[in-house]
């Protein structure tokens, strides 16, 4: 039984807080490239594959340390790795401010991903060990609708700043922020309580998360739903609308932020609905299916009005956030001390779609791309983005058809009937 006294409340709503705000400095930098990709291209004068490159490897590492993370959460606890994780992050910010060329500057980023790539998995920890369980996909969605407040930062307000000053001032900043969240957290987040798994038999249940086939849909959902997403939102959006459709940096950052603020809103509208009305599936495939039909929208190339690109961004922000019910799903069908191994598997999903299909979209606009510069930034025509839309909304279709296979837990943890099928 959890405890009840204000002091225990207070204690693990002030550690949940933190995590929360190391997650908002983790949003920020996974989606700041889309409001600075020009200056990224001017700067170290590279191309759309480079730039590709360069955002995604927060998520290789971020893919790669997700496992390890689930597993270290389960172990160590949330405390300490949010502690050495915002140290890691803080420096990687700082050296891909301050770095003279690109591959330094790919080197703090690489440094960025592996120091965040802990905060989510040990925010949910936080949660599912230290409130009730009829409360996780709430509280998650909660975390995520303010954490999504740093990829809102990362749109028009990173552009306007990065305009004003710069955009290595900008990440200065950020670093600072990052390494005095990591100092609170070493002294004010808990250590968990009693209940975790044994340190010893860690391997033993890593490999029951893996052998359960119940775990897998989620993950491949999110590999083509989140794809799709941090493909667009977070990288290809700016160049998008202001090399095609003529808008100013700081009306195409609008859209972006725009786009996460839906994201945000949708994470804490799906987790309350979920949890109110006792069911997971119907949400996941419906709202994810409101996002493929999105890419119809793009791929047609239809002149909207004005306004139409606002609400059609902020629809599939809206309707991406759908996917964020593949974490409670994850720990439903697996036993409960292993929570954060099962949404760590889950997670990774989340990673590894951007990770393979940022680079990738850069890669298939270069095929094409005509070798126009514009002081300094290459310009894509519209069949160039055409093409790099298709690779997209194909993600996205991928995701949602996973989203069918997804076991219903109707809000409880189900592992006895699952290990007994």
């Amino acid at each position: 039984m959890l405890p009840t006294s204000a002091q225990a409340i207070r204690t693990r709503n002030l550690g949940l807080g933190l995590a929360v705000g190391a997650f908002l400095l983790s949003f920020f930098h996974r989606v700041a490239p889309a409001a600075i990709a020009g200056d990224l291209q001017a700067t170290f004068s590279i191309g759309g594959a480079q730039l590709g490159a360069l955002a995604a490897t927060y998520f290789y590492v971020y893919t790669l340390m997700q496992v390890p993370t689930g597993v270290l959460a389960d172990t160590l606890g949330p405390r300490r790795i949010l502690f050495w994780g915002g140290l890691l992050a803080g420096g990687g910010s700082l050296l891909f401010a301050l770095a003279p060329t690109f591959l330094l500057a790919f080197v703090g980023r690489t440094l960025v991903g592996l120091g965040v790539s802990v905060v989510f998995i040990a925010m949910l920890k936080l949660i599912a060990v230290g409130f009730e369980e009829r409360r996780f996909a709430t509280l998650t969605g909660v975390s995520m609708m303010v954490g999504n407040l740093g990829s809102i930062l990362a749109g028009a307000p990173l552009a306007w700043a990065s305009q004003a000053a710069s955009w290595r001032h900008v990440f200065v900043v950020v670093g600072v922020v990052s390494i005095l969240i990591a100092l609170a957290c070493r002294h004010l987040v808990n250590e968990l309580p009693p209940g975790k798994v044994d340190r010893t038999a860690w391997l033993r249940g890593l490999g029951q998360v893996l052998t359960n086939r119940a775990t897998w849909p989620g993950f491949f959902a999110n590999v083509g739903l989140s794809g799709a997403f941090f493909s667009f939102a977070g990288l290809w959006a700016v160049p998008y609308l202001t090399q095609i459709h003529g808008m100013s940096r700081a009306t195409a950052s609008n859209h972006v932020s725009l786009y996460f603020l839906g994201f945000a809103i949708g994470s804490a509208v799906w987790g309350k609905t979920s949890d109110r009305i006792g069911r997971r599936k119907p949400l996941v495939v419906g709202v994810s299916a409101v996002h493929v039909a999105g890419w119809g929208v793009w791929l047609s190339g239809v002149s909207l009005p004005p306004g139409g690109t606002y609400l059609l961004c902020a629809f599939m922000g809206l309707a991406t956030a759908g996917l964020t019910l593949t974490w409670a799903c994850a720990k439903e069908v697996n036993p409960p001390a292993l929570s954060g191994m099962a949404t760590s598997v889950v997670n990774v999903g989340v990673f590894l779609g951007p990770a393979i299909m940022q680079p990738l979209v850069g890669w298939a606009m270069e095929r094409t791309w005509d070798g126009t510069v514009r002081e300094g930034i290459r310009i894509y025509s519209a069949a160039d983005f055409h093409t790099g839309f298709l690779l997209m909304a194909g993600s996205a279709f991928l995701g949602w058809c996973c989203s069918l296979l997804i076991r219903e837990t109707r809000c409880r943890n189900i592992w006895e009937e699952v290990r007994r099928r």
